[in-house]
């Protein structure tokens, strides 16, 4: 499995979320996934979102083009880029 897959509105990023980190930041890869590191503890979606907003600053996109899609409650996510 690639890291990244195209689809029709955009692409999916196959993501490993490390929450409880020192900073924010995408921190390379592992096995066949991008590693992120987010500050925000797991808790009620807090890191889901951070991941989104950091993913959308280092793109250069609007933060609303960006959702995880699977994985909402696992370290193991999929996130859709639209656009």
């Amino acid at each position: 499995m690639a890291m990244l897959e195209q689809t029709p509105d955009g692409v999916k990023l196959f993501v490993k979320v490390i929450p409880n980190a020192s900073q924010d930041v995408v921190a390379g890869v592992v096995g066949d996934r991008l590693k992120i590191k987010v500050q925000t503890p797991a808790e009620s979606g807090k890191a889901n979102k951070a991941v989104c907003v950091l993913l959308a600053n280092t793109l250069g996109m609007k933060k609303n083009v960006v959702s995880v899609i699977s994985g909402n409650t696992n370290s193991k996510k999929t996130v859709a880029v639209i656009g």
